[in-house]
């Protein structure tokens, strides 16, 4: 076994210190990353917890960041800096946008934070927007926590554009104006009044569910992949989910990616629509060539008329459409590519067949020697 890499980690707690080790190993190409809990007041190593046990380099990485990541919203912190702590500091943006979120999150006014989710939710309906085009939920808490009373104020949020101000600027302004409010704008204030502490806490908190859904993204890429491999036992998007804790919609959204880099998940399609009737599989196909394959709902109203079924059934309809998608999109690409090479084929025959014959005339000194070989004058 080899230690590739460990560090000590240390955290206060009543007055005394704990101590721990993070550790990656490698055996044989096996990578094992994990923590060590050490007794207090002793460099007495406890039974260590794994992490990760595998042959994956990037997923146990993910695994790693993510794991560590929770371990320093606890309060750990590293005896020495390495690489890995400081991918975990990296990538930050500004400290003072960063504390307005945080602010903003750990003191939302969570009455006002819904009255302003269901006005999102009423606009997106109307203008058929997706709610997040409009104000994402972290827009919202900032908004909800800083209270603007004016345009400039609600243009000093950060995630806060041009387009949203002009767009939906005074609707927003129409919740926020009738409260009173006991602080004021610029708010340089906030960095001196959030404690310190609070605000690293929070920003490892961050972390940590970054690199787990980063963990779950790359457990999940696996998961699909060997799904690719022949002879492999077959596995349903139900069980993908449940292992690597992604949302079905997303592993659909994952297989349209590696489908696109030419990776074949037949075998997941096969399986997901073998209760779709073959009948149904035609309609679908046959309304993605008259109505083409970049939007689904025309597609569905085509298939299964006007009034399609409503959630959650409906959710599972768009599933099916999204995965005979994938398939119907990998036949086009093969029937496009077989009918380029046919083509390419018949018309190097034709070029072939008509191409002139170049004669090459004898020159003088030619027609003697063959005049001399065949004893002609």
């Amino acid at each position: 076994m080899t230690i590739v890499f460990l560090n000590r980690m240390e955290i206060e707690r009543e007055h005394e210190v704990g101590g721990a080790q993070v550790w990656i190993e490698e055996e044989g190409g096996l990578w094992t990353c994990g923590w060590s809990e050490q007794d207090n007041g002793s460099r007495n190593t406890q039974e260590r917890e794994a992490w990760y046990e595998g042959d994956m380099w990037n997923e146990m990485l993910a695994v790693y960041r993510h794991k560590l990541a929770a371990k320093l919203a606890e309060g750990y912190r590293p005896i020495i800096r390495d690489t890995f702590q400081e991918f975990l500091e990296s990538g930050q943006r500004g400290r003072y946008t960063q504390k307005l979120i945080c602010y903003s999150e750990l003191r939302a006014d969570e009455e006002l934070y819904a009255r302003l989710a269901a006005w999102r939710r009423v606009r997106a309906t109307e203008e058929h927007r997706a709610p997040y085009l409009i104000a994402t939920n972290r827009a919202l808490r900032l908004i909800g926590t800083f209270l603007p009373q004016t345009l400039e104020e609600l243009r000093e949020l950060p995630g806060i554009g041009e387009s949203t101000v002009t767009r939906y600027g005074e609707a927003i302004l129409e919740h926020t104006r009738p409260i009173e409010r006991k602080h004021s704008f610029p708010l340089d204030w906030v960095e001196h009044r959030l404690d310190e502490e609070e605000f690293e806490a929070w920003t490892y908190k961050s972390k940590e569910r970054k690199f787990k859904r980063e963990a779950e993204r790359v457990r999940a890429n696996r998961l699909l992949l060997e799904s690719t491999i022949p002879g492999s036992a077959c596995i349903s998007l139900t069980q993908i989910s449940q292992d690597s804790g992604l949302e079905r919609r997303e592993l659909i959204e994952m297989m349209e990616s590696l489908e696109k880099n030419g990776y074949s998940l037949e075998a997941i399609i096969e399986h997901e629509i073998q209760l779709v009737p073959q009948e149904q599989q035609s309609a679908i196909k046959q309304a993605y060539i008259e109505l083409g394959d970049t939007f689904l709902k025309p597609v569905l109203k085509k298939v299964y008329g006007e009034e399609p079924p409503s959630e959650p059934g409906q959710d599972i309809l768009y599933e099916q459409l999204r995965l005979l998608r994938i398939r119907y999109r990998r036949e086009a690409e093969r029937t496009a590519a077989a009918a380029e090479l046919a083509d390419i084929v018949a018309n190097g025959s034709e070029a072939d067949a008509s191409a002139p014959q170049i004669v090459i005339a004898p020159t003088a000194a030619n027609r003697s020697k063959s005049q001399r070989a065949t004893g002609s004058d």
